[in-house]
């Protein structure tokens, strides 16, 4: 069930509001040592840093690959060129927020031209140093630490479809193609579509069947329904 709300536009990314509406529910709510449970739209180091930093909590987020490139790598951590050779520490590049480990050709001073096995056009580039350069990121903060392949996790992560059959609920009220037009009043039908169900929840609770209480229809096909005084 919702405890907090924020209507935005639909060009504005959830992963940009999460922590405002996380600061604001936790002057009221208490979220201290929460399990943040999200899909992979909300893998960002800020909400992760909240989370992990300022609420004491743990984060179950996949990890977000787009945009990012999969290397081959040998055991040893080291990455595998286009011709299956192992590349060589190049030295690192220290940026804003994160640090990267370069890796260069293991033929990257030599003037034969033969040793590249798949005679890769980055090798015949006429520079000084030929051949290709990888760049693999290297962290030590709180999102790459998690392992997300772990029992805990996993076990974890699947009650985020709860929030799902909640959305469910949440389309039955046939407010995703609200009639009003102005930002004001689809807020405000927002917050009475969650009013409506966050009361059904506590009418079923009051009555005695909260097992239906996440139920709109089967509450309403309760035989005492229609006693209870609202």
């Amino acid at each position: 069930m919702p405890i907090a709300e924020i209507t935005t536009t639909a060009d504005v990314a959830d992963s940009s509001v999460a922590i405002d509406i996380l600061s604001k529910t936790n002057e009221w709510f208490s979220l201290e040592e929460t399990y943040f449970i999200a899909d992979k739209g909300y893998d960002t180091k800020a909400i992760h840093n909240y989370i992990h930093h300022e609420l004491n909590g743990h984060a179950f987020i996949p990890l977000n690959t787009r945009n990012s490139k999969e290397h081959d790598t040998l055991p040893d951590g080291r990455v595998l060129c286009e011709a299956g050779l192992a590349m060589h520490k190049d030295g690192k590049q220290y940026l804003k927020n994160r640090t990267k480990q370069k890796y260069s050709c293991p033929f990257k001073n030599s003037k034969d031209d033969s040793l590249c096995p798949c005679k890769h056009p980055n090798y015949f580039n006429g520079k000084k140093y030929r051949g290709c350069t990888k760049y693999i990121t290297i962290t030590d903060d709180y999102r790459s630490s998690i392992n997300r392949e772990s029992i805990f996790f996993k076990q974890i992560y699947t009650l985020r479809t709860e929030s799902e059959r909640y959305n469910s609920r949440w389309k039955n009220l046939n407010l995703e193609k609200a009639s009003a037009r102005n930002m004001a009043s689809i807020t405000n039908l927002n917050t009475i579509g969650h009013i409506c169900l966050l009361t059904l929840a506590i009418a079923a609770i009051k009555d005695n069947q909260a097992y239906k209480s996440k139920s709109p229809v089967g509450f309403k096909a309760a035989p005492s329904y229609k006693r209870l005084p609202f």
